[in-house]
């Protein structure tokens, strides 16, 4: 027998969530599928399971609990009673969600100690609205007809480094041998770093996000960029986080075009030949190693969006030792589960097992030259 549903002045109730509540698509958390829900003002998140996310994601100050308990009942087979629409109102009311609720205070952010050693720098006051402006004079690279002459050419160039690459391998041998020109080599690279970030932040806003913070993190002796996507799991579909993930892969390749070109081209004496073939190879290392699927690497976003999951790789570990173990507990995951963490183990060991036969092979080609 299904329960009663709401009644009196709760049945006719209409809550309605604040304007900057996000909702994420359904993610995969070991067995269980989850959405997180993340109050933008405050930055606080949380999960919940997918029958509350139902009862949420309906909550927009046009339907009644009336009305959503009638859709949660044809979908779920049951009516929820007044107890639980208090329960659920009482979580959403006290952390600030819905309208006609105080806002809840958001956590006082304690600032990193910034050291010599190590810390962070914002170089912005409005990182945002900079990443706005940028989105304006580059965005038109992201329309079909500029992005894809511009991937032709990465593909091309790839394919010469590749056929070519015993030759860019013993200009990188030679290059560390030339303290200006390597100097030079890794000021470069540290630009297309820097450039790398703020693609993410671009593509981002491209797609409806949000850019927190853009700042400088050292530890030294490593001092690189940073840009923050305050929304990045709550963009607008997978595809566009996916987009956002391989954006920076992107621009450090994009980057390289007018270097390959002044190497395949332009008359050059040969320190700078060789200087260009070497910063071809680094630099192309540079972005496909950022594509490895290892957290916090972009190619584990983009893993974990292929998978649908939050926490992949902890979730995959879990699922993969209860396997080995022939644990009981398999068969509370999700046939998608079952099919999205073995292929992200296996992908991932083929992954390493490539790159450590890329640097044997590297590494023998220099032994033998």
């Amino acid at each position: 027998m299904s329960a009663p549903g709401t009644s009196g002045a709760l049945a006719s109730y209409r809550p309605a969530l604040r304007p900057r509540v996000l909702l994420s698509d359904p993610l995969l958390d070991g067995p269980a599928t989850v959405h997180l829900i993340k109050d933008t003002d405050t930055g606080n998140s949380f999960k919940v399971g997918a029958k509350e996310h139902f009862l949420i994601a309906r909550m927009d100050g046009a339907r009644s609990l009336a009305e959503i308990g009638e859709e949660y009942a044809g979908e779920y087979g049951r009516r929820l009673g007044d107890a639980h629409w208090q329960q659920i109102l009482t979580m959403l009311g006290t952390k600030g969600l819905l309208t006609g609720t105080p806002v809840s205070e958001a956590p006082v952010a304690v600032p990193e100690p910034r050291t010599l050693l190590r810390g962070t720098l914002p170089l912005v006051a409005d990182a945002d609205a900079t990443t706005a402006r940028l989105h304006r004079v580059v965005g038109f690279l992201l329309a079909p007809w500029a992005m894809v002459p511009l991937l032709v050419l990465i593909v091309a160039m790839e394919v010469v480094v590749v056929a070519r690459s015993g030759e860019l391998l013993l200009a990188v041998r030679e290059l560390f041998a030339n303290p200006v020109l390597l100097t030079g080599t890794a000021i470069l690279l540290w630009t297309s770093t820097a450039l790398h970030e703020l693609a993410h932040g671009v593509v981002a806003r491209h797609y409806g996000g949000r850019v927190a913070e853009i700042g400088l993190r050292w530890r030294l002796p490593v001092v690189i960029m940073y840009c923050t996507v305050d929304n990045y799991l709550y963009l607008g579909s997978r595809w566009h986080r996916i987009a956002t993930a391989v954006a920076g892969a992107v621009m450090n390749l994009l980057f390289l075009l007018p270097f390959c070109a002044l190497w395949l081209f332009a008359p050059l004496d040969d320190a700078t030949h060789e200087a260009l073939a070497a910063l071809l190879l680094l630099g192309s290392v540079q972005a496909f190693a950022m594509l490895v699927p290892l957290p916090p690497l972009d190619g584990y976003k983009v893993a974990s969006q292929l998978a649908g999951a939050t926490g992949l790789a902890a979730s995959a570990g879990g699922y993969l030792r209860l396997v080995l173990r022939r644990s009981p507990e398999v068969a509370a995951y999700p046939r998608r589960a079952r099919i999205a963490y073995p292929a992200y183990v296996l992908g991932t060991v083929l992954v390493l097992a490539a790159l450590v036969a890329a640097v044997a092979a590297g590494a023998h080609h220099l032994l033998t030259a």
